[in-house]
């Protein structure tokens, strides 16, 4: 047996249990989930008014629940409106519960060596749908949901795998904001209820509510 490189191994001082901590975390997981959410009622699903849109998270790593590996999030566009513009490496997969509307897809080209870099190409692709339809986001595509309606609200379910980000790999870009966005908005139940009544705005229009009546 060849010991010529004990003088590289044996080296260090430092000692950690990080195999005990392996064990621990095993044995403990039954009541710490205990404690997790199964059912997560309406009143604790959180608001947020975000550079993507107006979104209530449904399952989020934030919220302690029981989901290890899914978020989810239900969007509502107002009528007339679009959502944000952005760009994920994560793969998306969303239903279609109310309204109609479209997507504009724009695929890139992707290179990963030890930087990451990606680039657009040129065509942009248009996707239609309406309410009991699923919309497929494929990975690192730019993506923007549009409500074809300019009397009803769009209304959808959003689900990602989280395991992109655990694996350090969330690579999230925000390219356009949505027409609605205000940075630190409260929602409440009242502010969304207008927004869903809310007339069609003119193109360009960014207000920081929508024309009430």
């Amino acid at each position: 047996m060849a010991w010529g490189e004990t003088t590289a191994w044996i080296d260090g001082t430092l000692n950690n249990d990080l195999y005990q901590q392996l064990l621990d975390d095993a044995e403990t997981a039954p009541r710490r989930n205990a404690a997790r959410r199964k059912i997560v009622h309406p009143g604790e699903m959180p608001w947020e008014m975000s550079r993507q849109g107006l979104l209530k998270h449904l399952i989020n790593e934030g919220m302690n629940t029981r989901m290890e590996t899914v978020d989810a999030y239900m969007q509502i566009i107002p009528p007339g409106s679009r959502s944000g513009r952005h760009r994920h490496l994560a793969e998306e997969c969303l239903y279609v519960l109310e309204g109609k509307g479209y997507d504009l897809h724009q695929d890139c080209d992707v290179e990963i060596t030890d930087d990451y870099h990606w680039k657009p190409q040129d065509e942009i692709k248009r996707f239609d749908y309406e309410a009991g339809d699923v919309i497929y986001v494929p990975p690192n595509t730019i993506h923007q949901h549009f409500n074809a309606d300019p009397d009803r609200p769009l209304r959808l379910i959003s689900t990602i795998n989280r395991i992109f980000k655990q694996c350090g790999l969330n690579d999230l870009e925000q390219l356009e904001n949505a027409p609605e966005y205000v940075e630190g908005m409260a929602l409440t139940p009242e502010l969304v209820r207008r927004y869903l009544r809310a007339e069609r705005r003119s193109a360009g229009c960014n207000p920081s509510v929508p024309n009430f009546p």
